[in-house]
């Protein structure tokens, strides 16, 4: 699972890396222990509406937008109706209610440094790792993003919507595999159009062709161990992700 994880990189430098076409406004400063519920920038292709009259607008614009960690599905009373979806299974995202609609039609990619997850010792006690590209390498998290209307808000309110988004997890693999169970579905950019595309309807076919890429992708990453000091969502600095004995 990703419970928590590092976006060390600015908006703008985000931009210029994944081609950015729209920067929203109020998008996150870097964070290195990004928790569920808090904002995180999100990377969604949508429909450009202007190339309905201008044939030399593109098709589709790229945009970075801050979002909710922690989908809130457009049937839910509220965000806070439930533990947050931070995470969901690709195996049964298709399926489930609360994903099945973004699957086929709002996926996003979410930039990140790297992530934490706890080692777990025979006695039961717990270690954090740090999983990352290495080398200051981007990582993309393959994830569905949903809006939310808030019926209390006046119609003309921008604040009437709300943007939040969930991480997609698979079984873990290779050398994450001995760290957890379960690990995000690591984003190959060769696949990134196809999943981003929203002329695309997503269905079992995508999700498996991004689940076996990420496996392979997997076999790269690398983990340490960091200090017990991440473990607070109160501490957030970069000092967080470097090793300890």
């Amino acid at each position: 699972m990703c419970g928590r994880f590092v976006v060390s990189r600015t908006a703008g430098d985000l931009v210029a890396v994944f081609d950015v076409d729209v920067e929203g406004a109020g998008l996150p400063e870097p964070s290195w222990n990004v928790a569920p519920t808090q904002q995180i920038p999100v990377i969604i292709d949508a429909i450009n509406r202007a190339a309905a009259t201008d044939e030399d607008a593109p098709a589709v614009l790229r945009r970075l937008e801050p979002a909710r960690w922690g989908l809130v599905p457009a049937f839910a009373t509220g965000p806070a109706a439930s533990a947050p979806l931070f995470n969901a299974r690709i195996e049964t995202a298709a399926e489930k209610p609360a994903f099945r609609e973004a699957v086929a039609a709002r996926r996003a990619a979410i930039p990140a440094s790297g992530y934490y997850e706890w080692l777990i010792a025979p006695d039961g006690s717990k270690t954090p790792q740090f999983v990352s590209a290495g080398d200051d390498e981007p990582i993309l998290f393959a994830g569905l993003y949903e809006w939310w209307r808030n019926p209390a808000v006046a119609a003309d309110d921008p604040a009437r919507w709300l943007l939040s988004t969930t991480i997609l997890t698979r079984p873990g693999a290779g050398p994450l595999g001995s760290l957890h169970e379960r690990m995000p579905v690591f984003l190959e950019p060769g696949l990134m159009e196809d999943w981003l595309d929203p002329r695309t309807t997503g269905d079992a076919g995508l999700l498996a062709d991004i689940s076996l890429a990420a496996e392979e992708l997997a076999e790269d990453m690398v983990f340490h161990t960091v200090g017990a000091a991440v473990g607070s969502v109160g501490n957030n600095s970069p000092e967080l992700v470097l090793p300890v004995d």
